[in-house]
């Protein structure tokens, strides 16, 4: 197989990998995973808000998730490591899933917007972004974006900085579709600067300054004796 073609054929894997996961840890709070080769197999961390539903009673659901990672995708050798998320209102995937569940409970979709966006930046984030597109109100469909604080939309810091989660919301209209993104506190921004106060110079007094002047003159003086043959001027060898 090519390079590319296996480049392609990982990312795949990795997106049908992360249906599943999202499909069967719903109730769990599911909040994202991460897929890392090992030469003893395939790391898979899985980030939930409840571990112990991922795990479940004796680690049933464990292992039915490790055969189905095995048989159905592929992944070779999976090995499941289940970490439990910190704090949920900086994981972008939990917060879309939480907007999804209101939006399909019946909730207003600027209610649920703004309550999303009033969660992150109270718990401290720097910035939050909410996109939900679909038939909001009526037979047409349209996209509506909610936002609040600092968000990077374009080059490397959109990638490595900003926390993107998406779920989708059923309705009897059609589907919505929800994106949010999350800066979380404590993110290093490339083009964030800090304006300190000035410093001010110790100042001299006036003895100390011409003491200190004084010698830096003698030193730069040379040394006219330096080099002075006293011999070869009174004619003697």
């Amino acid at each position: 197989m090519a390079v590319e073609r296996k480049f392609v054929a990982e990312g795949v894997r990795k997106a049908r990998v992360e249906k599943h996961l999202k499909k069967e840890l719903k109730r769990a709070g599911y909040g994202g995973m991460d897929l890392q080769r090992t030469p003893l197999g395939t790391q898979v961390t899985i980030f939930a808000e409840k571990p112990g539903i991922v795990i479940g009673k004796g680690g049933k659901v464990v292992r039915q998730l490790t055969q189905d990672l095995a048989t159905d995708f592929a992944v070779e050798s999976p090995q499941i490591e289940v970490q439990q998320v910190q704090n949920p209102s900086f994981n972008a995937q939990i917060m879309a899933e939480r907007l999804a569940n209101a939006l399909e409970r019946g909730w207003y979709f600027r209610k649920a917007g703004q309550s999303i966006i009033r969660r992150v930046m109270e718990a401290g984030a720097l910035g939050c972004e909410v996109v939900v597109a679909g038939k909001l109100t009526g037979a047409r469909a349209r996209v509506q974006k909610f936002s609040a604080g600092y968000i990077k939309h374009c080059g490397e810091p959109s990638n490595t900085i900003v926390e993107k989660g998406y779920a989708v919301a059923v309705k009897k209209l059609g589907v919505i579709g929800v994106q949010v993104k999350i800066i979380p506190a404590g993110a290093k921004i490339p083009d964030h600067f800090e304006v300190t106060a000035k410093r001010e110079k110790p100042r001299i007094t006036s003895e100390i300054a011409i003491t200190a002047v004084g010698e830096e003159i003698l030193e730069d003086i040379p040394d006219e004796t330096e080099g002075f043959d006293e011999e070869k001027l009174l004619g003697r060898k």
